[in-house]
């Protein structure tokens, strides 16, 4: 598939210590062409979102890196798969928080894979649950070999989550990596928020390093709102034979009727 006036991983890494990258988490086709429009230079998307033809219309030129949990995909061979109908689709790298043996296959057949460093959701039960990764000296030693592990997989990248911003910022001085910081401050390449918690979408919990641009949440309430009163306004009017008006009914010619009535009479009872 044809890339148009989208970054590759080599620009991308020529771009270390120029400037910061921005990158959104997106779910539907109107948050990609948002994106696009909006000059974001990066983003995560769901697989099936990806494998949309619409979504290279609506978003031609954003770096975009599907991706899922491991083990929504499956083995290391499921991996590779999964991987080779992406990239065919049109996704410039691929999301894999698998292990080091799937992500030096994915590496060895060409696909541009960014690993997760710090916080990793799913497998948050060896650090600790949901919390910072790296507020001690052996949990930053962590974090430093998680990359360095990444490294020699063949890795381009890692998402770097929720970890203190200086430990961060020393990690992405001595690696090779492309780092992409979630909640992980400003001394990586990229910085990555979810869209509904940039657009106050999110009515669960925010996170502590989240930044809310906009409140649609009290807007999808007000719509709420409105659905349920338009909805009742329905009701109501068919209740009272309101609806439906003249204009919502086909018309018949009386000749027709009268034809048709007399042709009934004549059929056999029920």
């Amino acid at each position: 598939m044809k890339r148009p006036n989208r970054k590759t991983i080599a620009e991308l890494r020529a771009l270390r210590g120029e400037r910061q990258l921005a990158m959104l988490r997106v779910e539907t086709l109107e948050e990609a062409e948002a994106a696009e429009r909006a000059g974001i230079d990066m983003v995560s998307v769901p697989p099936e979102l990806m494998l949309e033809t619409a979504f290279r219309e609506a978003a031609p030129t954003v770096f975009a890196i599907p991706g899922v949990n491991f083990f929504e995909v499956g083995t290391s061979d499921d991996f590779v798969r999964w991987a080779f109908r992406l990239y065919k689709a049109g996704a410039d790298a691929v999301y894999c928080s698998a292990g080091t043996r799937t992500i030096r296959q994915l590496a060895e057949e060409g696909i541009p894979v960014c690993g997760h460093v710090g916080l990793i959701p799913s497998k948050a039960t060896w650090t600790g649950g949901f919390r910072a990764v790296g507020k001690t000296l052996e949990t930053a030693q962590l974090v430093w070999r998680q990359v360095k592990a990444l490294e020699e997989a063949g890795a381009f990248a890692a998402e770097i989550e929720v970890v203190p911003e200086a430990i961060a910022t020393e990690i992405a001085s001595r690696t090779s990596l492309f780092m992409i910081s979630m909640g992980a401050g400003a001394g990586c390449d990229a910085q990555y928020l979810f869209s509904d918690d940039v657009l106050g979408a999110n009515t669960g919990h925010v996170p502590r390093h989240a930044k809310t641009y906009r409140n649609f949440a009290a807007e999808y309430a007000r719509l709420q709102e409105e659905r349920v009163s338009a909805y009742r306004e329905f009701a109501d009017d068919v209740r009272s034979g309101a609806y439906p008006e003249t204009g919502h009914k086909v018309a018949v010619e009386e000749e027709t009727l009268a034809r048709f009535r007399d042709w009934l009479e004549k059929q056999p009872p029920a």
